[in-house]
């Protein structure tokens, strides 16, 4: 049967660990979020302070959104995790979260233009309870892309090996590039 989780139901999970508010690239019923550390917006520029970015033409999401960026998702208004995220001119997309490695998290994805400002992407990654595969995610988002950051809406579910829906939770990403 399927279960769809509120969004403030799915904060209060997040707060008692029996279900987190977004996959992720890991399943996030099995993150410890005491062991994730988040890297502050203000550090991106020091990940490579050699190298500035001019902004990108404005009105051009697809051509905007390729390259890398620093991602933080949240649900509630609450912080879920950071991940590094690859979009690629041929609208395929990677990610790697700062989620536990036994939970899994990298995932994958492909992502279309909607309009001149935003993108749409659809991503999905295999769960695991402490190394045993358990489950998969797909995520749906659409962002709006802008010089140097995008910000979207998302819907993730969560899915047993059956395919059998077990959490729907929506949230968001804001995002800032990273200069190559």
């Amino acid at each position: 049967m399927k279960h769809t989780i509120t969004l403030a139901a799915a904060v209060a999970a997040l707060a008692v660990g029996a279900v987190s508010a977004h996959a992720g690239c890991a399943d996030p019923r099995n993150a410890d979020a005491t062991a994730m550390h988040t890297i502050p917006s203000f550090m991106v520029p020091h990940l490579n302070p050699n190298i500035s970015l001019p902004p990108p033409p404005p009105g051009n999401a697809a051509r905007n959104v390729i390259g890398s960026w620093l991602v933080t998702y949240t649900a509630g208004g609450n912080p879920l995790g950071q991940a590094f995220i690859q979009w690629h001119d041929d609208r395929t997309e990677w990610e790697n979260i700062n989620m536990p490695i036994l939970n899994g998290n990298i995932c994958v994805g492909s992502w279309k233009e909607v309009d001149s400002l935003h993108v749409s992407r659809f991503h999905v990654g295999w769960l695991y309870t402490n190394g045993a595969l358990t489950g998969y995610f797909t995520e749906t988002e659409t962002d709006k892309v802008g010089a140097n950051v995008y910000s979207g809406i998302n819907d993730t579910k969560i899915f047993d090996l059956s395919g059998h829906v077990l959490a729907e939770v929506p949230g968001t990403a804001h995002a800032v590039r990273i200069a190559p």
